[in-house]
């Protein structure tokens, strides 16, 4: 029993979606990897649904990382058009009772070093201020956003209208400047509560007894040089990414009919087009799309999720039932056979980038895919639907290692311009510049990871204070 005891015991707390409770798990994994003396438990708040891809990435893990359900919480009295950011948050709230009893069972019978929390998780302070628990942040976005979330209560101090309003962008430093348009979503509206929310949660980053970024400093040495500056006022930021999924399978028909396809394709070919798990287009923009891929006459793998015309997430929390393949154009499948593979809601994503007849990658810049993009050196079309996915195209672009295709004054993008940007990026020559960055960012990213790289250090420097807990 002295033995368990003694046992460092971190216990980390994600919010609702895979985007979140991946890179936290790869963290887990790389954490008991490197320092074999770690258990780590996962307390996963829900409001009683889970995804097929939840359960068998949780139940994949190894058995020095377990995992417990908190009692799910109810979200009946919520209005159907609530915002994404608000019911996350909410799940997190709800379940603070029943994380707190969770968290002294833990700590009843194991050596608990600290609770480490997603961008969501700020309410779970109080728990660990009562229970007297060092409390971490686990970031999953760029560092850009980080310096963002810790900006946010001096803007909301110092100006009053809508940040899209705004006349000059703000200048973060390390950063490409960045107009109010480009902020994150809830910022968008300053008068929904999803916007009262983040500001409230940016307000407690300072509290943290310090801040796991899932980035590195070949991709933001700005950003994450201005974090790591001394700063009595901010808690010490410790980069430890790219941390990404090293597979994803199914083991299923679609996996293995994606992967035959592109074995038949020639190196470096085809471009791979996925908005992630929960990223959706409205039904004009998925025609343009489509035919906008015809159009370019390049090869393509295209991930079709049912369009939605009320917003860019809207497949976050739950799928369609619809079948994608309806919505396409007449006759789109039959034109684009032999050029063109379409499949439905999902594809084995790493093994896709992976592969060697993927050249470039049409996404949403969900950082999770970012990163994944980056460390296959898969160059990359910027095309953000939600979140901080703006905020990480604008530094996307500006770094040189994604294209942007331009919008027209409805908003949306035109098939002319998808179909030029595709060629841009799959033949011209600034194609093979953004290839030659994204290849260089590659290396970088193997660097980092390695034995003596800069994010294994970062992971040795916290892992080090969670020991020496008194």
């Amino acid at each position: 029993m002295e033995e368990i005891k003694q046992t460092p015991h971190l216990v980390l707390l994600p919010s609702p979606g895979m985007g979140h409770l991946i890179p936290m798990i790869e963290f887990a994994k790389r954490l008991v990897i490197y320092h074999h003396d770690f258990l780590v438990t996962f307390l996963i708040p829900t409001d009683g649904s889970s995804t097929k891809a939840q359960e068998t990435v949780l139940n994949s893990l190894p058995k020095s990382i377990n995992y417990i359900y908190l009692p799910p919480v109810n979200f009946d009295d919520l209005p159907e058009d609530v915002k994404i950011e608000t019911r996350i948050c909410l799940t997190i709230t709800r379940s603070l009772s029943s994380l707190k009893d969770a968290l002294k069972d833990l700590m009843d019978n194991s050596y608990v070093v600290a609770l480490v929390v997603d961008s969501f998780g700020m309410d779970a302070y109080d728990v660990a201020k009562d229970l007297n628990l060092p409390y971490y942040i686990f970031f999953t976005s760029a560092a850009m956003g980080l310096l963002f979330t810790f900006e946010l209560p001096n803007l909301d101090a110092t100006y009053s209208g809508e940040y899209k309003d705004m006349p000059e962008p703000l200048k973060l430093p390390g950063c490409v400047p960045l107009h109010g348009i480009d902020f994150v979503d809830p910022c968008q509206d300053r008068k929904n509560e999803a916007y009262t929310w983040m500001l409230e949660q940016s307000k407690r980053y300072n509290l943290a007894h310090g801040i796991l970024v899932n980035s590195f400093l070949d991709v933001e040495q700005g950003a994450l040089m201005a974090l790591q500056e001394e700063n009595p006022n901010r808690p010490p930021v410790y980069p430890v990414g790219p941390l990404i999924r090293s597979s994803e399978t199914h083991g299923d028909v679609v996996e293995s009919e994606c992967l035959k396809w592109l074995d038949d394709q020639p190196r470096g070919s085809v471009l791979f087009i996925s908005f992630g798990s929960g990223g959706t287009l409205s039904t004009e923009q998925f025609t343009e799309l489509a035919l906008g891929l015809e159009m370019s006459g390049h090869k393509f793998l295209w991930v079709v999720k049912t369009p939605s015309d009320t917003a860019g997430n809207a497949s976050y929390f739950s799928a369609h039932s619809a079948n994608p393949l309806d919505f396409l154009p007449n006759g789109f499948l039959e034109r684009t056979k032999g050029i063109g593979l379409v499949v439905s809601s999902w594809a084995p994503q790493i093994q896709v980038l992976s592969h060697g007849s993927t050249g470039g990658f049409l996404s949403h810049c969900g950082w999770n895919s970012t990163l994944e993009s980056i460390v296959h050196g898969v160059p990359l079309i910027a095309w953000p639907l939600y979140a901080e996915q703006k905020m990480n195209a604008v530094m996307l672009h500006d770094m040189q290692i994604a294209l942007r295709p331009r919008y027209d004054e409805n908003g949306l993008i035109r098939r002319d311009e998808i179909a030029q940007v595709v060629k841009v990026l799959m033949k011209g020559e600034e194609g093979k510049k953004v290839q030659n960055k994204m290849e260089d960012l590659k290396h970088a990213a193997v660097t980092v990871l390695s034995e003596n790289g800069s994010s294994t250090k970062s992971l040795a420097e916290v892992a080090l204070k969670w020991k020496s807990k008194p």
